[in-house]
């Protein structure tokens, strides 16, 4: 049913997973010492669990030694874990990951499968060099080949686990017949699955791991802004961070923080993030990460205006959804919408109303802007060409369906479905 390419970390474990789930698995690896060492029933590479794996199903639901042209045609799903190693430049080296979709193509009698690449490779990757090269091996061959991307989130000694349960499976697929192949091998996961598109798929993946490096480095340059100050318990300054309620959930889990928006606004953040910055400059280090942030949260604002101005004619009336930096709050200090309204009535577009359920009189006292107010949403809508939502208040979730009355901008993302490219439309779940 399933041939994985490539034996490695990923490939290993992906298909020893699979075998333990009851498909009959081939495995393949051009490194014939690796392939030697599994023969031997010896995992090629430290990872718990994996060597109990191998001695239970190799020779049983996982076969190594068979020909590739039969592991092909009796499968309907081949999986891709070769290396795609950096190139000079930086760039991933697409070279074994194209010639193992040549060979499929190649081996294949002609029945449909799917060839899934589950080697990391950078997000546009599979729509704009891979999924070209299966076209034309479509056109070359006549042979129905399906195409997704299905990447791994596999830790280091908890591949096993992390395989076996895993918390969601990411499919970037846009035929619904590499779809419904697809379903049935995860089916016995009991995992949540998420269809997408490819460059979705290959971007979540990215999101993950540039997240978890971010979160290291940010942890390492505040502990040299710690150094630099001095007298500043380090492991002790972070072990009372890990008590923050956030990290539980409560009151508002750390999840919400991990989420696009227009910026961060309100007293503390941008002051505390500023100050920091400049007291470790004071004290002989540049602190490159807090910079970069206070850096993003500008460019981000410049990002929405340009957003809408791109879109929207200079004499449209544009209704702003929100005017306080969060909801649940009449706090406009620093507001995100504060410096987008400025934004858009530099850049001419001076036909402007606003509501938010709290921060209209206080909003108005506070920077008495030239624009008009609206007394609810019902009127907002009403009056305006066009709706930016800029602060994610409840009253404005619950109204989709007169909000979408009008083009809506929506940068809180608080309806993904009004996100989600359209080529994988007809596949989302």
């Amino acid at each position: 049913m399933i041939t994985v390419l490539g034996l490695g970390f990923v490939g290993l474990t992906t298909a020893l997973g699979f075998s333990k789930k009851g498909f009959k698995v081939y495995g393949f690896d051009v490194n014939e010492p690796r392939m030697a060492k599994i023969r031997r029933y010896e995992v090629p590479f430290y990872e718990p669990h994996l060597d109990e794996a191998l001695r239970e199903e190799l020779g049983q639901n996982f076969i190594i030694d068979a020909p590739l042209a039969e592991a092909v045609n009796d499968s309907k799903i081949i999986i891709v874990c070769v290396g795609t190693p950096s190139n000079p430049d930086g760039s991933a080296n697409l070279g074994y990951l194209l010639e193992a979709v040549k060979q499929v193509f190649e081996a294949s009698d002609g029945e449909f499968k799917v060839i899934v690449t589950k080697s990391t490779v950078p997000p546009s990757t599979v729509a704009t060099k891979v999924k070209p090269y299966v076209d034309e091996l479509n056109r070359q061959y006549h042979k129905p080949i399906g195409l997704a991307s299905n990447p791994e989130f596999l830790r280091e000694g908890y591949a096993w686990d992390d395989f076996m349960q895993p918390d969601r499976v990411v499919i970037g697929v846009e035929d619904e017949q590499s779809k419904e192949l697809l379903s049935q091998v995860y089916l016995p996961f009991n995992a949540p699955i998420h269809y997408v598109s490819y460059n979705s798929a290959e971007f979540i993946k990215y999101l993950s791991n540039t997240l978890l490096s971010t979160l290291i480095s940010f942890s390492n340059e505040m502990a040299m802004v710690a150094d630099h100050i001095g007298n500043i318990d380090v492991a002790g300054a972070f072990k009372i961070l890990h008590q923050d309620k956030r990290w539980t959930g409560a009151p508002a889990s750390m999840a919400s923080y991990v989420y696009p928006g227009c910026g961060y606004g309100g007293y503390c953040l941008p002051k505390d993030t500023a100050a920091l910055s400049s007291i470790a400059q004071e004290h002989g280090f540049t602190p490159h990460i807090l910079e970069g942030n206070l850096r993003i949260n500008e460019e981000v604002k410049d990002f929405v205006a340009d957003k809408i101005t791109a879109a929207v004619r200079p004499e449209s009336r544009i209704g702003i959804l929100g005017l306080a930096f969060k909801s649940g709050s009449d706090d406009v200090r620093l507001s995100p919408s504060k410096f987008i309204i400025e934004k858009l009535l530099a850049k001419g577009y001076t036909n402007i109303v606003a509501y938010d359920p709290m921060a209209n009189e206080v909003f108005q006292q506070e920077y008495n802007l030239p624009i008009a107010y609206a007394n609810s949403l019902e009127d907002v809508v009403a009056q305006a060409d066009e709706l930016v939502l800029l602060t994610s208040w409840p009253e404005f979730k619950q109204n989709k369906e007169l909000l979408t009355t009008k083009r809506l901008f929506d940068f809180r993302y608080v309806f993904p479905e009004l996100h989600r490219p359209t080529v994988a439309s007809t596949v989302a779940s």
